[in-house]
């Protein structure tokens, strides 16, 4: 299944076009560090709220989970839950107070109270790591998406790809900043908005606007059967799978709120005010998506057929490219696909932002330079990050090439649930809370989950391990949530408590003060 190749890359190329106009457009308005890495807070609550369900709604929420739920139903419609669910811990209790408290990056609210140097570092690490687990999910299903246009089979040319991908999207950081990577998100919203609500009103008229004939069908094309309406398929075989499912969840419900790019993007408005509308409106975008999915999932399975999604390059990935190309043919799958390399380009974009910001604004100007560097000198050293960044995610998307995206993602919200959610918490409510304690839970986190992931079935041990023809796992469940999140928050209290360290009490007023109120924030 290609299509029409030149279809599809007409459509797509218009779009890239359009959107390298926009950040073109606004490139010239990034005059300060504010405009680079905030947008100088000129967005509305709206405005933002699309541009964050933008930077959510990612590759693995488009192929992934849709492809989860066309090969095993219920347990696959669990990932859009938890991600959705996951958006209340910033609504109550994150998205004004870090608005209040930070500038630019989350080292702004973790350090508030601090000693600076060491806990920026620590916010730094944890950022970097987690947008490159983030950023590898983005590239694989950038080279899934080409070997279906375009009938690539080989890892080769699915590089070639990934490196064209990766390439487009430094352009966009680089030029753009966030005021252009935002634009873009808004505009890739609204794209992927429209489209699954185009293909999911075309999936139910094939069935009479029926959906117990869809699901009637999606079963007798599935390999489980009636299965995919309960769980189990995934999840349910034994005890550790179950317990797997319990960690993923916990990884996905708690990890939203954490995650760096997401929490960046509350300094791109003026207030605390338009932070809660932006989670406000992100909320609704994401309602309306993952319930598409829902239909879009087991519309694969009726019409294409877990075995022949199972059988197309990209497995569980291609289920929606595979879907749109049955429903409405090479023009559908033209759009269709542009919208999800458009996904890509954007969601890579704002990663790519927000790891290279973290490192210039935090290691560089306030570790290294002591808060005081060079004029321009800390733009400089965040284009020169995004570039290195960019490079190395396009050595890892072609590394993890076959994986499903969805899976990946999962990962990247454990590290954040896990090295940022306690210290954030810790930080924001805690008023012991100290530098010890902050160190001991975002090392402590950080440095368990990515050693349970290396020696998990993610990297070996199984088919669909990253190192298939190896076996080195020790830890049974593919996500460590359930492990290493307990495991972070108990290192910052033992951390807190057990240091002779005593917590600034002028500086943990000055916070809860401005957190709430807002008063002395920029």
């Amino acid at each position: 299944m290609t299509g029409d190749p030149i279809l599809n890359i007409t459509i797509f190329l218009v779009i890239v076009v359009v959107t390298l106009l926009v950040v073109y457009r606004v490139s010239s308005r990034n005059t300060t560090t504010a405009d680079y890495y905030a947008a100088g807070g000129a967005f509305s609550g709206m405005q933002n709220g699309v541009a964050l369900s933008g930077d959510y709604l990612s590759a693995a929420s488009f192929l992934g989970v849709a492809g989860f739920i066309a090969a095993h139903g219920y347990d696959g419609f669990l990932y859009s839950i938890g991600f959705l669910v996951a958006w209340l811990i910033p609504l109550l209790l994150l998205a004004e107070r870090v608005r209040n408290v930070g500038r630019f990056t989350m080292g702004d609210v973790l350090s508030f109270r601090m000693r600076q140097r060491p806990v920026r570092a620590a916010a730094a690490y944890s950022t970097l790591v987690i947008s490159s687990f983030y950023l590898l999910a983005q590239m694989s299903g950038a080279g899934v998406l080409v070997a279906l246009l375009l009938d690539v089979r080989s890892t080769g040319g699915q590089a070639l790809v990934i490196v064209g991908v990766g390439a487009i999207m430094i352009f966009y950081v680089l030029v753009g900043g966030m005021k252009g990577t935002t634009w873009v998100q808004i505009i890739k919203a609204s794209l992927l908005l429209l489209c699954v609500l185009m293909l999911s009103v075309f999936i139910l008229g094939k069935f009479g606007f029926s959906l117990s004939n869809l699901l009637d069908r999606a079963a007798a094309n599935n390999a489980h059967g009636e299965a995919v309406f309960a769980p189990g398929t995934e999840y349910g075989e034994s005890g550790t799978t179950k317990l797997d499912f319990v960690s993923l969840s916990l990884a996905l419900v708690l990890g939203a709120g954490a995650l760096p790019h997401v929490l960046m993007r509350f300094y791109t408005v003026p207030d605390a005010f338009q932070a809660r509308r932006s989670v406000i409106a992100a909320i609704w975008a994401m309602v309306l998506f993952y319930l598409a999915t829902l239909v879009i999932g087991y519309g694969a399975s009726a019409i294409v057929g877990s075995a022949a999604i199972e059988a197309a390059p990209g497995g569980e990935n291609s289920a929606v490219p595979l879907l749109a190309f049955e429903v409405g043919g090479a023009v559908l799958l033209a759009i269709v696909a542009a919208v999800a390399f458009t996904t890509i380009l954007a969601v890579v974009a704002g990663l790519t932002l927000t790891a290279s910001a973290s490192f210039a604004h935090d290691v560089y100007a306030n570790v290294l330079k002591h808060g005081r560097p060079k004029p321009g000198a800390e733009l400089r050293v965040a284009r020169i990050t995004a570039v290195v960044i960019g490079c190395l995610s396009i050595a890892g998307g072609i590394l993890a090439l076959g994986q499903n995206v969805a899976s990946l993602v999962a990962l990247a919200f454990a590290i954040a649930a896990s090295a940022n959610l306690p210290t954030i918490l810790y930080t924001l409510f805690w008023r012991r809370f100290n530098t010890t304690g902050s160190l001991f839970s975002m090392y402590g986190g950080l440095g368990s989950c990515l050693v349970l992931i290396v020696f998990s079935p993610v990297f070996s041990g199984t088919s669909t391990s990253i190192f298939e023809d190896v076996d080195f796992h020790l830890f049974p469940l593919s996500n460590p949530g359930i492990v290493s999140i307990p495991l972070s928050f108990l290192l910052g209290y033992l951390g807190t408590v057990l240091s002779a360290e005593r917590a600034d009490a002028g500086r943990s007023d000055q916070l809860e003060v401005r957190s709430v109120t807002g008063i002395g924030a920029r």
